[in-house]
């Protein structure tokens, strides 16, 4: 099956070695995302909501970029610094998944890369071409 890398340009790719989503075959990975812009800010300051919005923006356009859908998101995992905002999380989730309904994981971890940062969340993905 042929592999294409995905890359949204971050320095934090390049460094660290990955990319934003992978495409082998059908199949969409797209790499743990934490609400950041593009010029490195924090986007959603502390409310655990428009973080994951705002990921879930970037999520999509990965598996755009990718070839796919939103829609064809088939699994989502959550990593979150404090479990108690799993509602606030969940209800983002909702807003953009309700339609088509992946698999979802929301783990509670001690931290993420950076202190200012609530959420970060991987997808999969399938398509059928």
């Amino acid at each position: 099956m042929k592999r294409k890398d995905f890359s949204s340009g971050t320095s934090w790719e390049k460094q660290l070695g990955y990319s934003r989503a992978v495409r082998v075959g059908n199949l969409i990975e797209v790499s743990g995302t934490v609400a950041v812009d593009d010029q490195g800010q924090l986007v959603g300051g502390k409310d655990p909501y428009a973080q994951t919005c705002f990921i879930l923006k970037k999520i999509q356009q990965a598996v755009e970029q990718a070839g796919g859908k939103l829609a064809q998101v088939i699994r989502t995992r959550y990593y979150v610094t404090d479990i108690s905002c799993w509602e606030a999380i969940g209800r983002a989730h909702a807003t953009f998944f309700l339609d088509c309904k992946p698999c979802m994981t929301l783990v509670e971890v001690s931290g993420l890369i950076g202190s200012d940062y609530l959420v970060e969340v991987e997808a999969t993905a399938w398509t059928e071409d």
